[in-house]
């Protein structure tokens, strides 16, 4: 056997059907069973220093081992993604130019992959696919911290298949591209590192990217479902017409409660269930005493019981078999629980289960011991005992098998829908998505049909696999707040869906998996909110940030960086771009889905959060922060940032006719970009927003209010030739910035009176918070925008709107007193020149307003309940500038803490602020 070799690559041979020699990291073996045997046993010397690294799994070694594929995957953090991306450290193309991509991540949910396994969420890998293509090379490494499934790894196989890609509208030839208007993509496989803090996750990830030969595969799951059901398959029996046998599909359990005016047990499904009409009643009429009751005002009737398997006494919520449904041959059948079927649970409830399944208490949790309080505490409990001795017998007749890990896939995936978790319901059942609740009706589902039915699936996703795969994908179990096995700047690409806020409660939620696995997850670095880990918003972005420097740490210079982001709270977005952006990430680009019409929209404001975000950030190039910090001093340094995200933004947007506006690129968006990179990383901001303002106009060509590089212009005004339309981006009015956008898009469409705008305006804030104390709209359009008096020439923003509006006044002359007459007392959006002059006047308002909340405050510690968000922003900002981080933190301390999660300005200034302070 050959020494390890310390030149290696992703690329290995393929697993064999027969015993013919493999080669894995520069080794030959003799065979698949060699390799996998020689790597568990390096991973078992390398188990103590792996221990140190942050999210390493809770179990014994020998769970680790067994469940572990090395070098490939490892049910902990991998030693081998080092080794694995060496080659890639130097790899950098200097050439390298992308732009923000934003893709529909509403297809592929009906395929043979998304349905294999029903994990809490999963992005469709055709979506992740659009993103690879477009910022990736055939050979790329892409990582993805929060992997979950594994899609990412999927996704970056799949960029090898032809006709896949074609399907996704893409052309393989760049000349042909042109001509047909459609995107290029260059075809071939890219390479994965995929990591999360699951080990349930990590399984699944495993199986859905590392393809056993496929044959060999299905007929040993075969035979060990053979095996359960020679075991256990007389616990699925039922009677029919009181001779012949069907076999159980289903079982419905029910409640019984305590009526409270009679005092006797009623069945709930009995008077609550109309099977003829297919209904669940709301109020339900006692069978005993006729009253009728609200089912919120019944209370339980419990059964004690010896928990054999715990040596104990415990009451449960009591429940009762009460339908059935199994079929004969092809029929399928529905009835009434009988005595026949009464006296096989009996049967079952006495046999003792001899095979090992787990007994584990359920997790401290905000979500995990939900049903302590019907007497399910443990995992056990939350099976019927025919499933449970089923799930068992498939766990010891799997172990062994050289196919461990893949049974375990389509045994996972069974295991959800073989809980007592899944509701009956009329048109559909199953689990309350994200949560363990244990509902009043249980769907029993016949467990050894659920394995027969999750090995169809897992086989269909197998066989789409029919090419020779180039690329292994690795595979880690770790946190993404330590990524210390993977160096620096050797990743091409990083797409990440995180956790978000209170969204999910990941390693509860995976607690049912993992006791199976004998592995449980290492929540201390779990990035989510939760009360009973005592991590609030605070700690979730703190976590977040460590998970992101590690991404900036990993991820090349110039490079990219997806985040899809799915949470409707404000605070939860704000503290994620905080995290993004204190990482060291310029963020470029937020678009959010357009569940209407399919497609996404820049966003703006937070009150977009309610729809799903995609985040496009990338790396800046180090040259660029060196030079930013040399010229820091002379205000250079907020035009290198600009010319750099410059670089980065997308020339042109446009469908159908119509042209859209580039958020990104508009002197406020820029601004507020430019002052966030110079906070997040320690350097003075050295320019007001109205020198902003003025600086750009004078430095960068504007079209259509954006502003572009010189060598993109031409690009711009080609295609911006070609659309009869120009889109304004959709705003949700909420506060004073997004009124002042809104007046500013109804006077690019159309200079108007404060007569015409004021109905509108008036319609348009009736959600603005409550603690926001908005301008009069007259003060809004004097602070902001011009007025035509007709005391001179008509500017060019009137007149070009007339002439297109007024047949009669195309042919005349600005000066001519038809067009004054038609232009006077209209407000209009002012030219970058005339904007700084406005900006300077509207600093000194808003400073004043500040100025004057200081002074309220002083002697008075009451909170401020109603002010000038802006006025807040300009102070804070002037603060930050004069380095008193004091005011920032005693102003902020005054504000409801509401309002600060939930701005991003807010936010930046008051954590830096403490930061500065050592707060």
């Amino acid at each position: 056997m050959a020494k390890e070799n310390e030149q290696l690559s992703f690329t290995e041979e393929q697993p064999k059907a027969d015993n013919s020699p493999v080669v894995c990291l520069g080794m030959t073996f003799k065979n698949e069973d060699e390799r996998r045997e020689y790597f568990r046993n390096e991973l078992r010397k390398k188990l103590p220093e792996l221990k140190k690294i942050e999210g390493f799994p809770i179990g014994e070694d020998e769970d680790i081992i067994a469940l572990s594929d090395p070098p490939y995957y490892t049910a902990c953090p991998n030693p081998w993604i080092s080794i694995i991306t060496k080659d890639n450290i130097d790899v950098i193309d200097v050439d390298y130019k992308k732009k923000p991509f934003s893709a529909d991540i509403s297809e592929g949910k009906n395929d043979a992959v998304y349905n294999a396994h029903s994990y809490h969420t999963k992005v469709p890998y055709k979506a992740i696919m659009r993103y690879l293509l477009h910022y990736t090379d055939p050979g790329d490494v892409v990582l993805d911290g929060f992997a979950g499934t594994g899609m990412t790894g999927l996704a970056a196989r799949r960029c090898g298949d032809e006709e896949l890609v074609k399907s996704l509208g893409y052309n393989l030839n760049p000349e042909n591209a042109r001509t047909v208007n459609k995107k290029y993509a260059k075809l071939g496989e890219r390479k994965a590192i995929l990591s999360d803090l699951s080990p349930s996750a990590t399984l699944i990830s495993y199986n859905y990217n590392s393809i056993p030969e496929v044959q060999d595969f299905v007929n040993e799951a075969e035979l060990v479902i053979s095996k359960v059901k020679k075991d256990c398959k007389w616990m699925f029996t039922t009677s029919h017409n009181g001779s012949s046998s069907g076999e159980i599909n289903n079982v419905v359990w029910s409640d019984v409660f305590i009526c409270p005016n009679c005092s006797r047990e009623i069945i709930y499904w009995d008077v609550a269930v109309d099977i003829s009409n297919k209904k669940i009643k709301n109020k339900i009429e006692c069978t005993y005493c006729g009253g009728y009751i609200e089912k919120k005002n019944l209370e339980r009737a419990w059964e004690t019981r010896l928990d054999k398997y715990l040596n104990e006494t415990k009451s449960f919520a009591k429940q009762v078999p009460v339908y059935v449904y199994y079929s004969v041959g092809s029929k399928r059948v529905a009835r009434s629980i009988n005595r026949e079927d009464l006296n096989l649970l009996k049967e079952i409830e006495n046999k003792v289960i001899e095979n090992w399944f787990p007994k584990d208490r359920m997790p401290e949790g905000d979500e995990s011991r939900r049903n302590d309080r019907m007497g399910y505490t443990h995992v056990h409990h939350f099976y019927t005992k025919r499933n449970l001795l089923t799930l068992s017998s498939f766990v010891k007749h799997s172990k062994g098998s050289k196919f461990f890990g893949h049974l375990l896939f389509f045994f996972q995936a069974s295991i959800t829908r073989a809980t007592k978790t899944n509701r009956f319901r009329f048109g559909g059942t199953g689990g309350l998505s994200g949560t363990l609740y244990i509902p009043s009706l249980i769907f029993e589902r016949n467990a050894i049909a659920l394995l027969e039915k999750k090995l169809r699936d897992y086989k269909k996703v197998l066989e789409e696999e029919s090419k020779e795969i180039k690329y292994k994908t690795i595979v880690t179990n770790q946190s993404t707040t330590d990524l210390s096995n993977i160096q620096n700047d050797s990743v091409d690409y990083i797409f990440t869906d995180p956790p978000f806020g209170k969204n999910l409660m990941y390693s509860e939620l995976n607690y049912l998996w993992e006791s199976w696995l004998k592995l449980l997850t290492n929540n201390n670095q779990e990035a989510i909110i939760n009360n009973t880990q005592r991590k609030r918003i605070a700690e979730y972005q703190f976590l977040m940030e460590k998970c992101f420097r590690n991404y900036y740490r990993v991820l090349k210079p110039g490079r990219w960086m997806t985040v899809e982001f799915s949470n409707s709270q404000a605070a939860v977005w704000n503290s994620i771009q905080e995290a993004i952006q204190r990482a060291g990430f310029v963020i470029a680009n937020v678009s959010a889905l357009d569940k209407k019409q399919g497609s996404f929209k820049a966003v703006t404001t937070t009150t977009a959060v309610k729809q799903d975000l995609i985040i496009s950030a990338y790396k800046p190039r180090q040259e660029n922060l060196v030079r930013m910090r040399h010229e820091q001093s002379n205000g250079e340094s907020v035009w290198i940032f600009v010319t750099q995200h410059l670089e980065q933004l997308p020339i042109f947007i446009g469908q159908k006719g119509e042209a859209q506006l580039i958020s990104e690129r508009t002197p406020r968006i820029l601004f507020d970009r430019m002052v966030a990179f110079h906070v997040q990383n320690g350097l003075p901001v050295p320019i007001s927003s109205a020198e902003f303002q003025e600086g750009i106009s004078q430095r960068f060509p504007m079209r259509d209010g954006m502003a572009f590089l010189e060598d993109q212009v031409a690009e711009y005004d080609k295609k911006r030739t070609l659309m009869k339309e120009f889109s304004q981006l959709s705003l949700f009015v909420s506060d004073e910035t997004s009124a002042i956008e809104w007046i500013r898009q109804q006077l690019l469409k159309k200079p108007q009176s404060r007569q015409d705008i004021h109905p509108n305006f008036m319609k348009e804030i009736q959600h603005i918070a409550k603690h926001e104390l908005l301008p009069e709209l007259d003060d809004l359009l004097n602070q902001n925008f011009l007025l035509y008096d007709g005391d001179e020439g008509v500017p060019n923003q009137i007149v070009a709107y007339l002439r297109r509006t007024y047949k009669d006044l195309r042919g005349l002359d600005p000066s001519d007193s038809r067009v004054v007459e038609k232009a006077k007392n209209r407000w209009y959006v002012p030219n970058p020149t005339k904007q700084a002059d406005l900006e300077k006047l509207r600093e000194k308002s808003l400073l004043r307003e500040f100025n004057g909340y200081v002074e309220e405050m002083e002697g008075n510690k009451k909170k401020l309940r109603q002010f000038r968000t802006e006025a807040i922003r300009a102070g804070f900002k002037k603060a930050y500038s004069e380095k008193d981080f004091n005011k920032i933190v005693k102003v902020g301390e005054r504000l409801p803490e509401k309002v600060i999660q939930e701005d991003d300005k807010l936010l930046m200034y008051y954590d830096n602020a403490c930061i500065r302070l050592g707060i």
